[in-house]
């Protein structure tokens, strides 16, 4: 699934593709995609005549920001958009299409045909599913330590699954909780209101990093997504945990281990990220050590050794 760098991609792409494009006609071929309005014939009549103003993000959802209106998008497994000029024939699995007074064609592809479409009033799209509940914006100022640590004080909840739930912070799929939590030298499985305030600040700098990162790099590749012009994103080729099981640790040699934590497949390093922490209530006092530990061998940083097409 697209994450929030994937997205961030697609975004940044569709806002050089169709800002200031006005729309035609629409033609929608599988309805179930639009979740907003139930009536397929009216999403179609209402986008009629209506200009891309800008193109938006929360989270991982596209906001395709109009006169008037706001489709709010989720590409969910492999949704993809492409700009195309209208005498092309349409791929396969293309559902929705959006027809341009320019003579162009902005297309909606989806092999999995999970992807959504909200079509909203401009202002009513934060105050309705899907984009009333979520979190924080780990990429916005307002991402800062003080809301960071008020979001994980409260959940009892093990760290991952706490940061891959929507509603504390938007946007962190698989791929980056694990290299954040790499890069932070935090366990997966360390329950989310213990952190230190040492651990807070890690934590907190390694998810804007790598998120930072990923998106300069166009997202990541695992699947099937590709960046805005059609060519694989590049951060696979930085990834330190995520699909390394058996591989070499670069900072420490060790070998990455896979585990599953809240029904996800979880990459880390047993060394670099023990299970170590001490309880906050001062009643009682945790202390858990993963077995087979190791010492590091060499400090944290050294190295030893879905999309848009147009």
């Amino acid at each position: 699934m697209p994450e929030l760098p994937e997205v961030e991609t697609v975004r940044r792409t569709l806002t050089e593709l169709i800002v200031g494009k006005q729309i035609e006609s629409v033609t929608v071929s599988l309805p179930r995609i639009i979740q907003r309005p139930d009536d397929i014939r009216r999403f179609e009549t209402e986008l009629m005549g209506h200009h891309i103003q800008a193109v938006g993000r929360r989270g991982k959802f596209l906001l395709i920001i109009m006169d008037g209106l706001v489709l709010v998008s989720h590409l969910r497994m492999e949704g993809r958009y492409g700009v195309y000029d209208r005498s092309e024939p349409a791929e396969k699995h293309t559902h929705v299409i959006f027809h341009f007074t320019d003579g162009t064609d902005l297309r909606y592809r989806d092999v999995r045909q999970f992807g959504t479409m909200h079509l909203f009033r401009a202002g009513d799209e934060f105050n309705n599913k899907p984009l009333m509940k979520l979190g924080l914006e780990p990429l916005e100022e307002s991402f800062t330590v003080e809301a960071f640590r008020e979001v994980m004080s409260k959940r009892t909840t093990k760290i991952k699954p706490a940061l891959l739930n929507q509603e504390y912070i938007v946007g962190l799929g698989n791929i980056y909780v694990d290299e954040a939590l790499f890069e932070a030298g935090i366990h997966p499985e360390h329950p989310a209101n213990t952190l230190t305030e040492d651990e807070l600040h890690r934590l907190h700098e390694a998810i804007v990093n790598t998120l930072a990162h990923a998106v300069e790099a166009g997202g990541s590749s695992i699947k099937s997504y590709v960046n805005g012009q059609g060519e694989m994103g590049m951060f696979q080729h930085s990834l330190k945990v995520y699909g390394r099981k058996g591989e070499s640790c670069v900072v420490c040699g060790y070998p990455i281990e896979k585990t599953v934590v809240g029904g996800r497949g979880t990459h880390f390093c047993p060394a670099c990220q023990p299970l170590i922490w001490t309880s906050h209530d001062k009643s009682k006092s945790i202390s858990r050590k993963i077995s087979g530990n190791r010492k590091k061998t060499s400090p944290r940083g050294a190295n030893d050794g879905s999309g848009v097409k147009g």
